[in-house]
């Protein structure tokens, strides 16, 4: 089964950066699209940042230009490099993935954790 570990969140001054990182275990044979989701209290969740197999990307436009999203693929793993972390960006970053199976006309979908990311002023 596949199982998504993230890891870097943290407390942050304003002005400053943060990279967060998820490695996903129990893929076979199979394409992926990876990202990053965040929510704060309150609100909905909303999508940061996307990257498919083929290297394409997506981001939010409250976060271009200050968030890059990256793949490993012979790890199996998605970075985001936060810089100029501003007060907004305080939420709770979810890891997400989308799995293409063979054989199967359905993608699946998993999430991480979760990783708190506190930006003060």
């Amino acid at each position: 089964q596949v199982q998504l570990v993230e890891s870097g969140g943290g407390l942050v001054q304003a002005g400053g950066s943060l990279r967060l990182s998820c490695a996903a275990s129990g893929i076979i044979f199979s394409t992926y699209t990876m990202g990053w989701y965040r929510q704060a209290p309150g609100k909905q969740r909303e999508l940061v940042a996307a990257i498919t197999s083929g290297r394409t990307t997506n981001y939010a436009e409250s976060v271009k230009g200050r968030f890059t999203i990256s793949r490993d693929n012979p790890k199996n793993a998605v970075y985001l490099q936060m810089n100029s972390l501003k007060p907004e960006d305080t939420a709770v970053y979810y890891c997400n993935l989308i799995l293409t199976v063979p054989g199967s006309m359905t993608p699946r979908n998993y999430w991480g954790q979760g990783t708190q990311v506190t930006v003060s002023s």
